[in-house]
């Protein structure tokens, strides 16, 4: 079994509230973790359909056989269930009563949210970080394929059979129980191409025209990507050191395996020579962040910073009044550009530092404070 960074938190979480909430994708490992760190509760699993018809018909007597609290597993099939977890937290002192899982972000229901603030902890459970895969140097394009779903890891799964099957799974079940999309072969199309803008400012107007469908539609769309945790938006740093930044947001998916095979990746060796594998690297590195973020209980503080005219970070990490720019690169060998970004960024803002996150081996330290990464290294920086 793979260890999870994330488990410390989860026990953290269960000392102090009354449940803990652990939502994240399907299949990435939110089941092992819970059942592991509380193997003496009851597990429940909603996608039983009797359990479900039981709770969605008697929500009281279906949590009074659970008095010692219970694992319940995709809790968001039987959204009843919340009022009347929020009356027994409520009557309740101990701590860790329940543990809820969860593969959409029901922290986007607003019903839901409200039932449970303040008495809920919450954990976002993402793929396999780097750190946790623990790979060896000048492996980036198998990362990169393969992603971070424990499955493939942990029973040596062909990535392409793994994912045809999860794209299958996702868009024929779970986009109907998010929403009423009754053109799923349109809506597929959607998510291929927004697999093909992956790293790229995201011009909504744009992706609407190659769709074929309204500006409206895309922006539901964008948000049933984001509630199942298949993509989401990184938005760009708005302290105004000048008035022309970029406003526009960028697209990333929370894994790179997924994103390649929707764009029709089949092999590791195409990667080699891919024109969009630019934009899967600084994925991988991107979302590797982010994950390390949830894995420890802490906020998203990643932004990344361009303005009209070419200047780019393409990651700042934010830590309290500081900002840390992350240049990402593909190449196994260093250049001098690639340096451009962080060195405009620093003569902008008076600081030093920042870091050069790219696909060879070496770990360097250049002038101004500059330190160079491996990608295989990544969870070296501290966030």
């Amino acid at each position: 079994m793979i260890y999870r960074e994330a488990e410390k938190e989860l026990q953290l979480l269960s000392a102090q509230f009354k449940a803990v909430a652990v939502i994240g994708p399907r299949q990435s490992g939110k089941t092992t973790l819970v059942k592991k760190v509380f193997k003496e509760k009851a597990y429940v699993n909603l996608e039983n359909p009797d359990l479900r018809q039981f709770a969605r018909e008697d929500p009281r007597g279906f949590l009074s056989n659970y008095p010692d609290g219970a694992i319940l597993d995709e809790v968001q099939r039987v959204p009843e269930l919340f009022s009347y977890l929020q009356q027994i937290l409520d009557e309740k002192e101990q701590n860790g009563l329940f543990i809820l899982t969860g593969s959409n972000n029901f922290l986007l229901n607003s019903n839901i949210s409200q039932s449970l603030a303040g008495r809920v902890g919450y954990l976002f459970l993402l793929p396999l970080d780097i750190g946790e895969i623990n790979p060896g140097a000048n492996m980036s394009n198998q990362l990169i394929f393969k992603g971070g779903y424990p499955e493939i890891y942990q029973k040596d799964i062909d990535p392409k059979k793994y994912y045809d099957n999860y794209i299958r799974t996702y868009v024929e079940r779970d986009v109907r129980l998010l929403k009423n999309i009754t053109d799923l072969y349109t809506f597929e199309r959607f998510l291929r191409l927004c697999a093909g803008r992956t790293g790229q400012l995201l011009n909504m107007s744009s992706l609407a025209a190659d769709v074929g469908v309204d500006v409206k539609t895309i922006g539901s769309w964008l948000g049933v990507l984001e509630a199942s945790f298949i993509a989401f938006r990184l938005y760009p740093y708005h302290e105004n050191y000048n008035k022309r930044i970029v406003k526009m947001p960028k697209l990333y998916f929370y894994d790179t395996g997924l994103a390649s095979a929707l764009m029709g990746i089949e092999d590791v060796s195409q990667l080699t020579i891919h024109p969009l594998r630019g934009g899967l690297f600084e994925n991988l590195v991107v979302v590797d962040f982010l994950k390390r973020l949830y894995n420890n209980g802490k906020q998203n503080n990643l932004y990344f910073w361009r303005d009209n005219i070419g200047n780019e970070v393409d990651l700042l990490i934010k830590k309290g009044a500081n900002r840390y720019p992350v240049e990402i690169k593909s190449a196994q060998t260093i250049s001098d550009e690639f340096f451009k970004g962080i060195r405009y960024w620093n003569k902008l803002t008076n600081t030093e530092g920042g870091y050069l996150v790219y696909a060879g081996d070496m770990l360097q330290k250049r002038s101004g404070e500059i330190n160079i990464v491996p990608v295989h290294l990544l969870n070296t920086i501290e966030i």
